[in-house]
């Protein structure tokens, strides 16, 4: 290709380092626990709701803020779970996946000259968004074993040209929760700075240990500076559907609607009327998918410890970052290339989820979200790098 045709926001953007691996991992036929794909099943009704939807002719274009019912249904769940207040018909956005919600945002209300907070580590998509917007960023990192913030170095990254802060919570990659108190100190900087709010909070139900979801836009002074971001793709195993949605107050929705609209119409309209049996799910559901990923999670971390990989042990979602020094590697990017080549693992170098690439240059980051056989041969594999450590020797 000519570099002339190249357009100055891409340049610099490649495939992420998850996909990469996972192209990686099928070569070579290993266990994926780099992406976060979830290849577990869809529950039965959702299903059958998407099926049925399809065997109506139910294929048409949907509005581009999503169909009436699933709206409805989403505000029921932002005010009984999040403890947010939204008008169905004016604040409620069904997005192509979070993501799509994501990108609708930072289109609408990004742009050159701006600056935006963001913490690391970071989700990719996150971040490469907002460099295709061509903000500046400013990094807030998340340090120690519980990924807290310093809040002086978070005072310090508000500036007059801060526009907006990205939180994600529970947090990928590192599983982390921001607390009431940590929202509350953002919040306040939020206010104070007159800066605009976006948080991702897909991983909602996926929580550990005690620790409770809190939304930012829950928050006193933070329902008009919001902009909410969700999805089904990880409550429901449905990561390939790309439905999502977001919150927001009427202005900042009624924009993101339109920009959606410009770049993929609407989310797909058989699949929405599948997802809304999956809003209709027992609690017993969020209980046993709880139960299940806490049992996962406590595999994986047992296999990790064993052999010197150090947990750093999650608060929600379905990923595990580990401190690869104990295992006796220089690095990151080694100790990925050993476990996918020689133990038949695929993981994510921690350097990809950090401005600065140092900061998570000892660190891997795993995805627990697998059914139960794979996730067994993932555990056998990683058990077997002390052998494969010594041989190399």
């Amino acid at each position: 290709m000519n570099p002339s045709y190249e357009a100055d926001r891409v340049q610099g953007i490649a495939q992420s380092d998850i996909r990469l691996m996972s192209r990686r991992c099928m070569e070579v036929g290993g266990v994926n626990l780099g992406q976060g794909i979830c290849d577990q099943p869809v529950p039965d009704a959702v299903k059958r709701a998407a099926q049925q939807a399809i065997d109506d002719d139910r294929s048409i274009y949907s509005k581009y803020e999503g169909i009436d019912e699933l709206r409805r249904l989403i505000a029921d769940k932002l005010r009984d779970y999040n403890r947010i207040e939204a008008d169905p018909d004016r604040e409620v956005l069904v997005t192509a996946g979070s993501t799509g919600g994501f990108v609708a945002a930072v289109l609408s209300f990004v742009q050159p000259g701006d600056e935006v907070i963001l913490f690391s580590p970071f989700y990719g998509y996150h971040y490469n968004v907002l460099r295709l917007a061509q903000p500046t960023v400013r990094s807030v990192t998340l340090r120690g074993d519980d990924f807290a913030f310093d809040p002086d170095e978070l005072r310090a990254a508000f500036t007059p040209k801060t526009k907006a802060i990205v939180v994600n919570t529970p947090c990928n990659p590192c599983g982390k929760v921001f607390s009431r108190h940590e929202l509350q100190q953002i919040a306040e900087l939020c206010q104070e700075h007159d800066v605009l709010a976006i948080t991702d909070e897909i991983y909602e139900y996926i929580l550990y240990d005690g620790h409770e979801h809190v939304s930012l836009a829950s928050l006193p002074g933070m329902h008009e500076r919001t902009i909410t971001i969700s999805g089904f793709s990880k409550t429901y195993n449905m990561t390939g559907w790309r439905l999502g949605y977001a919150h927001a107050p009427e202005p900042l929705a009624r924009r993101m609607g339109v920009v959606a609209d410009l770049v993929y119409i609407c989310a797909p309209t058989p699949l929405q009327h599948g997802v809304v049996a999956a809003l209709r799910l027992p609690s017993s559901y969020y209980e046993t998918l709880l139960a299940d990923y806490d049992a996962k999670r406590a595999a994986i971390m047992a296999a990790c410890d064993a052999v010197g990989l150090r947990s750093l042990r999650p608060q929600g979602a379905y990923y595990l970052m580990v401190d690869v020094r104990g295992a006796g590697f220089a690095d990151d990017v080694e100790a990925a290339r050993v476990l996918l080549d020689a133990c038949g693992v695929a993981a994510i170098p921690g350097h990809s989820f950090y401005v600065d690439p140092a900061d998570g240059r000892h660190q891997l980051r795993l995805c627990f979200a697998k059914q139960e056989h794979d996730l067994r041969r993932a555990c056998d594999g990683i058990l077997r790098l002390p052998e494969v450590m010594r041989a190399r020797r």
